[in-house]
């Protein structure tokens, strides 16, 4: 018997072993929806917390709104049609008006109860030589007291001022015997009657614009008449 022995082929290796198959991702949309849930948890729980009294409430913050005006039709401001309105307003105060005491020279100023005053027969003259300005050109008129009230009115009281031109220079009141300018009345005015005073300031001739302030008594403020004369 032969000694020779020849081993059998090993059986040879089987096809290589597929690696393990790698897990799926998960989506992004799945993460994302995740961390919102976190954070609305998250809010929650802080909300639930000063709800609850855990921590104290504190209130808003307040807000202080300024308004702004609108701009006019013409593009100009709220504000400028405004300061307009007071510059027109203060226009027709400094024209004068009986609503300020301001009068022309031919009209009536009522005083309460019924105080009537009132000036006319507009003159020019010139003083004499025992008048007191002697020699000066001078306005004469009337100034004309009616007591409509139901008490005697203390006459005596009258005071009236004058000054003339635009520069407003003072005119002193003129004293002539002679044309009858002695002052005021010394008389007390009854109810119902009126009273006629002659008055006289200086004017020269070169001026026209008059203003003659009248006051029927101490507790009345001054009617203010004003404008030109020939």
């Amino acid at each position: 018997m032969s000694t020779d022995f020849t081993p059998p082929p090993m059986p040879g290796y089987g096809p290589p072993v597929p690696p393990p198959p790698v897990p799926p991702r998960k989506p992004r949309t799945a993460l994302i929806a995740v961390a919102a849930a976190v954070v609305a948890a998250t809010v929650s729980a802080l909300v639930t917390v000063g709800v609850s009294g855990d921590a104290e409430a504190k209130p808003a913050p307040t807000v202080t709104v300024t308004e702004t005006a609108a701009a006019g039709a013409d593009g100009a401001d709220a504000d400028d049609d405004a300061a307009a309105a007071d510059d027109e307003e203060a226009t027709d105060s400094e024209d004068g008006g009986e609503e300020d005491g301001v009068y022309a020279l031919d009209d009536t100023a009522v005083y309460e109860p019924a105080t009537e005053v009132a000036l006319s027969d507009f003159k020019r003259s010139v003083t004499g030589e025992y008048a007191e300005p002697e020699n000066t050109p001078y306005l004469q008129f009337t100034v004309k007291v009616k007591n409509g009230g139901k008490k005697a009115l203390d006459i005596t009281q009258l005071t009236v001022n004058c000054s003339y031109g635009k520069d407003g220079k003072s005119s002193d009141s003129v004293f002539d015997s002679e044309a009858g300018l002695e002052g005021g009345p010394e008389t007390k005015l009854l109810p119902g009657r009126s009273l006629n005073v002659p008055w006289g300031c200086e004017l020269p001739k070169g001026e026209k614009l008059i203003q003659i302030e009248v006051s029927p008594d101490f507790e009345s403020d001054a009617a203010i008449f004003t404008g030109t004369v020939k």
